[in-house]
């Protein structure tokens, strides 16, 4: 084993964090409170390749992998901006097409995503949740085109992408009952799909919607490999949503920390550094051992994933880094912020906003509930309770 990052991703991180820090928290703060969209930060991303790190070079992109693009996520967010549609755009919607789409629709859709164009996903629906054997919103063949009905729920940036990768239920398994699945590529602006902005706590850029979909036409051609396959494929993409979701938590935490080691370093009362007392140090120390344990679990489910390791394995430890992330990333804010005292809730130190955030990573892209679900039934053997 070697722990030693690689002088190319030890490049590609300097990089990255040279121009999220041009821009940091304090843009990002302007745009969440001005309801603005962070597009400047994403073009200068998309503009060096830095979007498309995971995406072969044959379409634009730089030829690596989810292990590349989980240094973009941490590093932009590490410099205060952490940006979630880099999960939905670059680690679920261009993974699965790379992987499972036509050479036409890989033509089609790649070398954008490659540069600066988004694409989201849909999968949640109001009454299926964390089950998506219950995805209801239906497309039913008819001739050369799908027509889509249904309800999609928490669907982030839609009024930012042109298209979005959607889970549909194209059939049902009669030996289970379960819905049968398949990924279609539908237009945000296709006609008979409306969406409703849902209102939310979290200072974030992207906004929520509930979607509508009244017989939404979508050409035929638009099907993302098999039709009926679309739980593999969702699958698939959910590992690489789980890391980068990791590394969006592990970023805002090194953010934090690092903030807040600052000001305990300048911060004085009764004449030291209150950094010296071990209330304030302690605090931050285990948080820092708690980030960097997560980051490297973070790490090593990249690595599973790139290598195209034991799927049971590369699962476990994408569930395992999202769940150790989240956890260890919203103690670390919480850290920093006590260690503030009463700064750490003002507008100017910049950590308080971010809590929406932090929150918002215990529960998605996967509840803390359903990784312990999952590692008891899968790691541990036990009895499955659902």
């Amino acid at each position: 084993m070697d722990f030693t990052e690689s002088e190319e991703h030890a490049l590609l991180r300097d990089a990255v964090a040279k121009v999220a820090r041009g821009f940091g928290h304090e843009y990002f703060q302007e745009k969440t409170n001005s309801g603005g969209k962070t597009d400047e930060l994403w073009d200068a991303l998309g503009e060096l390749g830095f979007l498309g790190v995971g995406i072969p070079e044959a379409y634009g992109g730089g030829g690596g992998g989810i292990s590349e693009l989980a240094i973009v996520c941490e590093e932009v967010a590490a410099a205060g901006c952490p940006l979630l549609l880099i999960l939905v755009s670059a680690a679920i919607s261009a993974e699965v097409i790379n992987r499972f789409g036509t050479e036409e629709q890989k033509q089609a859709w790649l070398p954008g995503l490659a540069g600066t164009e988004k694409m989201v996903f849909a999968i949640t629906e109001p009454d299926a949740g964390s089950n998506s054997h219950n995805v209801a919103t239906v497309a039913r063949r008819d001739g050369d085109v799908y027509r889509v009905s249904g309800t999609k729920t928490y669907i982030s940036g839609v009024d930012e992408a042109p298209r979005m990768l959607t889970v549909v239920r194209t059939g049902t398994d009669t030996a289970t009952g379960h819905a049968q699945l398949s990924l279609l590529v539908i237009d945000t602006d296709a006609p008979g799909l409306e969406r409703s902005l849902i209102p939310v706590e979290i200072k974030a850029p992207e906004k929520q919607f509930t979607l509508f979909f009244d017989n939404v036409e979508v050409p035929a051609d638009r099907l993302i490999g098999d039709e009926g396959d679309g739980l593999r494929q969702v699958f698939f993409g959910l590992n690489p949503e789980r890391i980068t979701g990791a590394t969006i938590a592990n970023g805002v935490a090194r953010y934090a920390l690092e903030r807040a080691a600052a000001y305990a370093r300048d911060r004085e009362v009764w004449g030291v550094p209150i950094g010296s007392h071990q209330g304030v140090a302690h605090p931050l120390a285990q948080a820092k051992i708690e980030v960097e344990l997560a980051r490297l679990m973070t790490a090593k489910a990249a690595w599973l994933h790139d290598h195209d390791a034991d799927r049971k394995a590369a699962g476990e430890a994408a569930n395992m880094a999202k769940y150790a992330a989240a956890e260890a990333g919203l103690h670390a804010l919480d850290a920093a912020i006590q260690a503030h005292g009463g700064n750490g809730m003002a507008s100017e130190y910049g950590l308080a906003d971010l809590w929406g955030m932090m929150r918002l990573l215990r529960i998605a892209p996967v509840s803390r509930e359903m990784v312990l679900n999952y590692i008891s039934t899968t790691s541990l053997g036990l009895p499955k309770s659902y």
